[in-house]
């Protein structure tokens, strides 16, 4: 037991130590955590190495695959901060942690593909190329303001629900 909270607190502080590199899956909040050389947009090059250094850093014990532990290791930080700037109620603010980190668990079991509870880099990778392609409406290879102009475009010539 002291072992496993030992490896379990040494995980916790290298993901705490690490870049945190979030999976937006708002634009702007993309390009802010993916554009490495801040020109405004995000090649498929830049989203690659983010998506490989956030991949290293959750892998916390370096062997490879992410466990559902340093998956959410590495979100809840993310999540604390976010709650903690948050004006809801302390009871409010709770009910979502809750919701979230259960959440993450569903997300995990639904990229482990092969289920057998260690997402590969494959698996991993996999989930990285569909958020990408969502994001270059233009499909041009690069995320950036311009993919905005073309949802816009196709959301007025969708027609309205009733």
């Amino acid at each position: 037991m002291i072992i496993r909270n030992t490896l379990l607190s040494a995980a916790l502080l290298t993901v705490m130590a690490a870049p945190a590199f979030a999976a937006p899956h708002e634009r702007n909040a993309f390009i802010h955590d993916y554009d490495a050389n801040h020109d405004g947009e995000v090649t498929q090059a830049e989203f690659d190495a983010g998506r490989t250094a956030r991949f290293k850093a959750t892998d916390a014990n370096g062997d490879g695959w992410l466990s559902d532990a340093e998956y959410l290791a590495e979100f809840e930080p993310r999540l604390d901060a976010r709650l903690a700037k948050s004006t809801k109620s302390a009871e409010d603010k709770l009910s979502d942690r809750q919701r979230e980190v259960r959440q993450t668990h569903v997300r995990f079991g639904v990229l482990d593909k092969d289920k057998d509870g260690k997402m590969t880099k494959a698996e991993y990778d996999a989930s990285g190329a569909r958020a990408f392609a969502q994001q270059d409406k233009d499909k041009n290879g690069k995320i950036s303001d311009a993919d905005a102009v073309v949802e816009r475009a196709e959301a007025s010539t969708k027609p309205a629900s009733n």
